[in-house]
């Protein structure tokens, strides 16, 4: 079969590379010269220990799929590094234990521990915490390299065109196939399109369904120059708790009551995560804001939230930050689905939504895609 595939992120890119391992023949269009969107701004973080019980299997098998890859694709950095949560009130503990108690904790790769068995693990980690949660399971791959290194492996396979700037205008579907009109004049003609527009959820997407249960987040983060010594798990704080669907329960709600996160954070909906790069780097952030119009500009007390965390949890100062950014990503706000899919018409079909997920799910959902497809 010929599967076109629109938008060059990692959900478009992870259903070309599913196509691709079962023999098809792929086009890709994006219309930016390089994926611009929330696939490169953001951690590269694989977050298995987050995940709600119902895609929890999804993420795991994901993980899996993306250490196959770096097999055959090194250059997306791949590495099972784990992460480690630092708590550093006895209400953040509480919800680590309960998470312990729990029967899945082992699938997690979870252990709880004290603040010495911590600093085995990861040295840098020098600051003032309670515990911490370690999570064997977390993974990173590098955001700005993966794609690229993902293409080039496609393209030796002679079956994978990728076609950069080129915007998707129109997409029909008749018995002889389906096809795509970009704004280059050329029509693309297939036996199948995956649509993977991202966060924007107008245009084609929108002539094809119409309005669709998902909304956009606007999130702030940044990048400091190399630490001069090894993170050798991805970290997080407390905060990242209350954004995680794991983690919901009794003790959770006791740790929301107690009104304990300091105001910056609970105003911008914050959490701490922080991922070393292969240049030795930290990508640090998040911000979290749900209400559109979203502000064009970045705010500043957010970073010095991220970096006096930073810096306490480390024991350190941080190195100079070189660069920040804000970016936006797609949620689906439909429960029973982890992201948005849906065939739009015969042969089409629109994939978005995963919410801040896709380099966690990307691989999973391509390749549960093209089961869906019969590819």
């Amino acid at each position: 079969m010929r599967v076109i595939v629109v938008g060059g992120g990692i959900l478009g890119t992870a259903h070309a590379w599913a196509a691709i391992e079962r023999g098809h023949d792929v086009v890709q269009l994006e219309r930016e010269a390089e994926a611009r969107g929330a696939t490169v701004r953001n951690f590269g973080l694989v977050w298995v220990s987050g995940r709600s019980a119902a895609e929890l299997a999804t993420a795991q098998r994901s993980r899996d799929l993306w250490q196959g890859i770096a097999k055959s694709v090194p250059g997306i950095g791949f590495r099972a590094s784990g992460s480690l949560t630092l708590l550093r009130t006895h209400e953040e503990v509480a919800v680590a234990e309960e998470m312990m108690a729990r029967p899945d904790a082992g699938e997690r790769g979870f252990a709880l521990l004290e603040p010495d068995a911590v600093a085995r693990h990861n040295p840098a980690l020098r600051g003032k915490f309670l515990a911490g949660l370690h999570c064997t399971r977390d993974a990173a791959v590098e955001s700005r390299l993966a794609l690229p290194a993902l293409r080039l492996h496609m393209k030796t396979t002679g079956r994978y065109v990728f076609m950069s700037g080129r915007e998707a205008r129109a997409i029909e579907s008749t018995s002889a196939g389906v096809s795509v009109r970009a704004d280059d004049g050329e029509t693309y003609r297939g036996d199948a399109v995956v649509l993977c527009a991202g966060a924007s959820h107008g245009g084609l997407t929108r002539e094809l369904l119409g309005d669709i249960p998902v909304r956009r987040v606007r999130l702030q983060m940044m990048q400091t120059a190399p630490l001069g010594e090894e993170l050798t798990t991805a970290i997080a704080d407390g905060d990242s708790l209350r954004y995680y669907p794991a983690f919901a329960g009794p003790a959770l709600d006791a740790l929301n009551a107690a009104q304990l996160q300091e105001p910056t954070a609970a105003e911008h909906k914050m959490q701490l995560l922080c991922v070393q790069r292969l240049h030795g780097g930290l990508t640090i952030g998040d911000t979290h804001e749900y209400t559109e119009p979203f502000a064009f500009d970045v705010q500043e007390a957010p970073y010095r939230h991220l970096i006096n965390t930073s810096e306490e949890l480390l024991g350190r100062r941080l190195p100079p930050v070189v660069r920040r950014w804000a970016g936006v990503y797609s949620q689906c706000l439909d429960p029973n689905q982890i992201v948005f899919r849906r065939q739009a018409v015969p042969g089409v079909w629109v994939v978005t939504g995963p919410g801040g997920r896709g380099m966690t799910l990307g691989p999973a959902v391509g390749a549960d895609t093209a089961d869906l497809m019969n590819l």
